[in-house]
């Protein structure tokens, strides 16, 4: 039975009284310390699927009369990728787990809980996690926990947080956690349009893993409100009040950011602001929205201590906003013109790294935080100009606060810590060479695809007509909906060229000095159903032996 000493009596004098019998004092750090969390649960892969069909936001600028660098620099986005007939949340979500399970070659029988965070709904009871099951299925695994998490866009997160706290559980078998976020934002015609996007990640979940979730310090956000909601099932389209969002959005942050900053004071017994973190990944309804969400955390780091050495220099500048309440600060212009101002070298160093797939994919909604995380990646590791650099050292022990948020609202801040490498997640997903490989489509074209979803939105008996060949290789697509809504998929063959990891449930109980090999190999070959019976069989009597001892 898990105890804490500091629980184990009450003033009243009762004895052994269950630490989850009373109320947590939230004054004391030692609760938060109790029970510990086995050592590094936290990512061990990541995957990105996003669709080959794209539009740029220069071209939608002039396409919809707007003003030049009304979408690429009052929005800050630069492409939008989006998906014809062909692609459905189920299909957009399979193509990333397919493509993790094959890249980093473990077996389907090795996931033990699969989670979705979704707010692409294409039926009202049937989750899209039970439509990925047949990829596990068809492997033998038929043992597989977890569901679809809804809200907006926080599911993802959800997913996470949840599959995380399975591994850390007495629940765990002994077998990885795959955590799926995805979605198809679209938007009818007008000015909401351009916020649009497509993506699904796929996150390998485990112990001993490079990028660990860090312990005691999370705060979270939830309220009731309506800055974007989907009222009308009949379509896909949301229902957006702008800069409602947008108000709901920076005081979630500033909930999660000051509530977040006290608890890891209290526990780490050291100060905390902006320069506590090497990085910050926002979640990214469009970019401009991101670099005011730095500048209002820098704003809060104002107003837990004016004597920063930022603050103290620009003291004549800020001075004015000593007296002003926060929450009355959200319209305030020139307080968000002085912070965006002084936050451009933070922005630039801690946040910027984080921009690139938000920027080229568009709005992924439970996807786009963690876009971010996976184009921080990218550019720890890719080529730069000059003296080579051992980027695996250089991103050993880097702090990353993460900061989610879906409307409605729900929101969470954490942080995660780089334990290990992270340069095979980077080869992996081999941004830089597949976002080259993408389609642009014209924004007349863009739009008769919309058009065309639109009309078949909810329908029944139909197949797509769009052309298969305009896919990436490995991607899985709609076959057909039947007379009662029943749908298929199918698979485009993948290419032979792909690379692989070699990162199978060996890899997983080697030692935490693995190397890991991307040479290009086959894609790993289905197990029969009897050796995917002995393997499960010698991994719960490997996993008995572990308990007992």
């Amino acid at each position: 039975e898990l105890s804490h000493p500091s629980l184990s009596s009450s003033s009243s004098g009762r004895q052994g009284s269950r630490a989850w019998s009373i109320m947590v004092d939230r004054s004391d750090p030692d609760h938060f310390l109790m029970p510990e969390s086995p050592k590094g649960v936290g990512i061990h892969g990541m995957e990105v699927y996003f669709p080959r069909l794209v539009v740029s936001q220069s071209e939608l600028e002039k396409y919809m009369g707007a003003g030049e660098g009304k979408f690429t620099i009052g929005l800050g986005q630069q492409n939008m990728a989006f998906v014809n007939d062909l692609e459905d949340i189920n299909s957009v979500c399979m193509t990333a787990v397919g493509n993790l399970l094959e890249k980093y070659n473990v077996a389907p029988t090795d996931i033990g809980r699969l989670e979705v965070g979704t707010e692409t709904l294409i039926d009202k009871s049937k989750s899209v996690k039970t439509t990925l099951t047949q990829l596990l299925n068809a492997h033998g695994n038929f043992d597989v926990e977890g569901v679809d998490n809804i809200n907006a866009c926080y599911g993802g997160t959800a997913a996470l947080l949840n599959t995380m706290a399975w591994v850390e559980s007495s629940a765990w078998d002994g077998r990885y956690g795959l955590v799926v976020c995805g979605d198809i934002a679209v938007y009818e015609e007008g000015p909401a349009r351009p916020t649009g996007g497509c993506a699904a990640v796929a996150l390998l979940i485990g112990r001993d893993s490079p990028i660990v979730l860090g312990s005691v310090a999370r705060e979270s956000h939830f309220e009731d409100a309506y800055d974007f909601y989907k009222p009308n099932l009949s379509s896909e389209y949301p229902t957006v009040f702008g800069q409602e969002s947008n108000v709901c959005y920076l005081r979630a942050l500033d909930g999660c950011y000051r509530r977040f900053s006290g608890k890891y004071e209290m526990v780490h017994k050291r100060k905390f602001d902006l320069d506590a973190v090497d990085h910050v990944v926002l979640h990214s309804p469009y970019n401009k929205l991101v670099k005011k969400s730095g500048a209002r955390m820098l704003y809060n780091d104002y107003l837990r201590d004016h004597n920063m050495p930022l603050f103290k220099k620009n003291e004549a500048t800020l001075s004015k906003f000593k007296s002003l309440m926060p929450e009355d600060t959200y319209d305030n212009r020139e307080l968000e013109k002085a912070f965006t101002e002084l936050a451009r070298p933070m922005y630039a160093s801690k946040v910027e790294p984080t921009v690139l797939l938000p920027q080229e994919l568009g709005n992924s909604y439970t996807a786009s935080m963690y876009t971010g995380l996976l184009s921080l990646i990218h550019n720890w590791h890719k080529p730069k100009a000059g003296a080579q650099v051992d980027t695996e050292k250089a991103t050993r022990n880097k702090k990353v606060l993460m900061f989610s948020y879906g409307s409605g609202l729900a929101a969470t801040m954490y942080y995660l810590k780089i334990q290990g490498n992270t340069g095979h997640i980077a080869a992996a997903a081999n941004l830089s060479e597949r976002l080259e490989e993408r389609k642009q489509v014209s924004p007349e074209e863009f739009s008769r695809i919309l058009k065309d979803r639109e009309t078949k939105y909810g329908k029944f008996d139909w197949s797509p007509s769009s052309d298969k060949s305009e896919l990436f290789p490995g991607t899985y697509y709609l076959k057909q909906v039947d007379s009662h809504g029943r749908r298929s998929y199918a698979r485009v063959p993948v290419s032979p060229f792909r690379t692989t990891i070699n990162f199978g449930y060996q890899a997983f109980h080697a030692s935490k000095s693995r190397a890991f090999s991307t040479a290009v190999r086959p894609a790993p070959t289905a197990p029969s159903a009897a050796s995917a019976m002995a393997l499960r069989l010698a991994r719960s009597v490997g996993f008995l032996k572990r308990v007992a001892v």
